[in-house]
C-alpha cells in the first residue's frame, strides 16, 4: 500500500489535481492496481469491481498503457461526486491515476461553494 496527502477539492478554488495545493491535506491508503496485465476484455469489469470493493477514503493507484478517456466517462456517470479522479503521471505509454472513493458527506462538500478547507 501507498500512503499519500491528497487536498479536497471546491467549487471557490478549484484544485488542479496535483496533490499539494493551498488546502489542508489529509492521508490516504492507495491500494494499486496495473491494468496492463489484465485482458482488455476484462480490463473496465476489473476496474469497477476494484473501485466498489474500495471504502471512502481509500484509493486506487490506476496504472495504465494509454489515457482511458472512455472509460473515465463511465467512471463520472456511475459514481459522480463520489469519485476524485486525479492524474500522477500523463505521458505516451505511462498513464496513472489516483482515484478515491469519497464517502458522502465529502462529495457534498465537493458540490457546495467551498470544501471548508479555505482560508
Amino acid at each position: 500500500m501507498i500512503y499519500v496527502k491528497a487536498p479536497p477539492r471546491c467549487q471557490r478554488h478549484p484544485v488542479d489535481h496535483s496533490y499539494g495545493s493551498h488546502h489542508m491535506t489529509t492521508t490516504l491508503q492507495v491500494h494499486p492496481f496495473d491494468a496492463r496485465g489484465i485482458s482488455r476484455r476484462f480490463r473496465h469489469a476489473a476496474i469497477f469491481g476494484a473501485l466498489d470493493a474500495l471504502e471512502p477514503g481509500e484509493a486506487m493507484r490506476f496504472i495504465n498503457d494509454h489515457d482511458p478517456v472512455p472509460l473515465l466517462g463511465q467512471l463520472q456517470q456511475r459514481y459522480g461526486e463520489g469519485l476524485e479522479i486525479a492524474y500522477r503521471a500523463r505521458e505516451t505509454g505511462n498513464v496513472v491515476i489516483d482515484f478515491v472513493r469519497m464517502d458522502a458527506q465529502a462529495a457534498e462538500k465537493q458540490g457546495s461553494d467551498c470544501c471548508g478547507g479555505c482560508s
